[in-house]
């Protein structure tokens, strides 16, 4: 099974790039996912929807609708992709340390 090492530990990953346990998630882990997704820097709008993403996740054990997260954010679906160019699910989701999405291809 593929892994990142952060500051020491080994985090396991899946085949795509998801942490396999969420309780492993860490700003620096999602730092080095973001580097390996083309994401040079994590600025506050990234934070505002990795941290959203968190806590509708520990609220409701299932990642929000795009429209919710483009609702309660107050960003549009293209500068959340402009934010996370893998998109939303793929992209967002890995760097807030969920599970990939159901229907998520």
């Amino acid at each position: 099974m593929p892994h990142i090492v952060i500051n020491g530990r080994e985090i396991e990953l899946d085949e795509e790039g998801f942490i396999i346990n969420p309780e492993d998630w860490s700003e620096d882990l999602a730092g080095a996912l973001a580097a390996a997704e083309g994401i040079v820097e994590l600025n506050e709008d990234h934070w505002k929807i990795i941290y959203y993403l968190r806590d509708y996740y520990r609220q409701y054990q299932i990642a929000p609708m795009i429209r919710r997260l483009c609702k309660d954010t107050g960003c549009s679906l293209k500068y959340i992709y402009d934010l996370f160019p893998p998109g939303p699910a793929k992209g967002a989701c890995k760097l807030a340390g969920l599970p990939k999405p159901a229907g998520c291809v």
